[in-house]
C-alpha cells in the first residue's frame, strides 16, 4: 500500500545509516538460520560442481558412478565450510548489533573482516590480516551493491495512485428573485369591498 511504498523510499534514502529494506530475523534465531542456509548453499553448489568434475575425471562407462562418488566425498565438506563461515559471520554480526545498539551495513562489513581473520588465524597474523581485508572488502562490495539496487528500485518504481476524492454534489444555483405584489392595491381593494357591503 501507500504506507509500505513511503517506508521503502525512506529506508532507501537513509540506507547509509539504516539497515536493508528486507528485515532479518532476530539475532538468536538469525545464527541458526544462517548456518542452515549456508550449509544448504554449499552442499547444493558443491554437489553440482563435483558432479561435473567427477564425470569429467572418470573414464567412459563409469562417469555416473564417478559423479556420485565425488558428490558424496566433497559436497558435505563444502557445505560444512559454508556453515562455519555463516555461523561465525552471524555471531559477529549479532555481537556488534548488541554492542553498538544499532543495525547498519558497518556491522556486516566488520563481521566479514572478523570472520575472514578468524578462519585464517592458523596461518599466522599475516594470513589472518589478508583474509580479514578480503572479507571486509567483499562484504563492503555486497552491501554497496545492495544499497545501490535498493535506491535504483525505489527511484524507478511508479508512485501509487492516490485514491479518488469523495463525491461532492455541485453547488446549487441561487433562486431568481420573485416580484413582490403591491400592498397598497390589495388594501384599497379590501377597503372598497367593505364600504360597498355597508352601503347595501
Amino acid at each position: 500500500g501507500l504506507w509500505n511504498m513511503e517506508r521503502t523510499i525512506h529506508i532507501a534514502e537513509q540506507a547509509g545509516s539504516a539497515m536493508s529494506v528486507q528485515e532479518r530475523d532476530p539475532c538468536p534465531h538469525r545464527i541458526l538460520d544462517d548456518i542452515g542456509g549456508a550449509f544448504a548453499m554449499g552442499a547444493i553448489g558443491g554437489g553440482l560442481w563435483n558432479m561435473v568434475k567427477g564425470a569429467r575425471n572418470s573414464p567412459r562407462g563409469e562417469r555416473m558412478q564417478g559423479s556420485i562418488s565425488a558428490i558424496r566425498a566433497r559436497a558435505p565438506i563444502l557445505g560444512g565450510n559454508f556453515a562455519v563461515w555463516g555461523g561465525l559471520f552471524s555471531s559477529f554480526d549479532c555481537s556488534l548489533v548488541w554492542l553498538r545498539r544499532k543495525e547498519d551495513p558497518w556491522n556486516s562489513i566488520a563481521s566479514g573482516a572478523l570472520t575472514g581473520g578468524v578462519l585464517a588465524a592458523r596461518g599466522g597474523w599475516r594470513a589472518a590480516s589478508r583474509s580479514a581485508a578480503v572479507g571486509g572488502v567483499l562484504l563492503a562490495m555486497i552491501e554497496g551493491l545492495n544499497i545501490f539496487l535498493t535506491k535504483m528500485l525505489a527511484e524507478n518504481s511508479a508512485p501509487p495512485y492516490a485514491p479518488p476524492p469523495p463525491y461532492q454534489p455541485p453547488p446549487m444555483a441561487p433562486a431568481p428573485p420573485t416580484a413582490a405584489k403591491p400592498a397598497a392595491a390589495d388594501e384599497g381593494f379590501m377597503v372598497d369591498s367593505a364600504k360597498s357591503s355597508q352601503a347595501t
